[in-house]
């Protein structure tokens, strides 16, 4: 097998996870785009220690040791990523990124139940 086929369709699939990545404002599709991102660059590591350790007498395997650790420095990003989706869905109510980005730069949210200036102990005092 060529080398140009294992290397385009990581290229496409790097291609489609940073489209993924830029185009999507859910926080789970991100995580997901990125694990795309970094299973093309895996393919492109075996697929380079395979056609080069074709050429050298003695191999090494560096890529497929390497795709080993991708591998768990991903499970590891993405466990924790969702732990943190999943707490920032808990408090807010939403995985929107362009809503979370406003409330972290200090802008109100907007929705219906945002008064304005009012503050808590006021909206309590209001629903007794």
């Amino acid at each position: 097998m060529h080398l140009a086929y294992p290397a385009v369709l990581s290229a496409l699939l790097f291609c489609t996870g940073l489209y993924g990545v830029l185009a999507r404002r859910n926080a789970i599709l991100v995580l997901m785009s990125v694990e795309l991102m970094l299973n093309a660059v895996n393919l492109n590591l075996v697929a380079f220690d395979v056609w080069l350790s074709r050429t050298a007498e003695e191999t090494l395997h560096s890529g497929q040791a390497l795709t080993l650790f991708t591998i768990a420095i991903a499970a590891a990003e993405i466990g924790i990523g969702l732990a943190i989706v999943l707490a920032v869905y808990r408090n807010r109510g939403t995985s929107d990124i362009d809503k979370l980005r406003d409330t972290a730069e200090g802008h109100e949210p907007e929705g219906p139940d945002s008064d304005g200036d009012a503050t808590a102990a006021e909206k309590a005092e209001a629903t007794a």
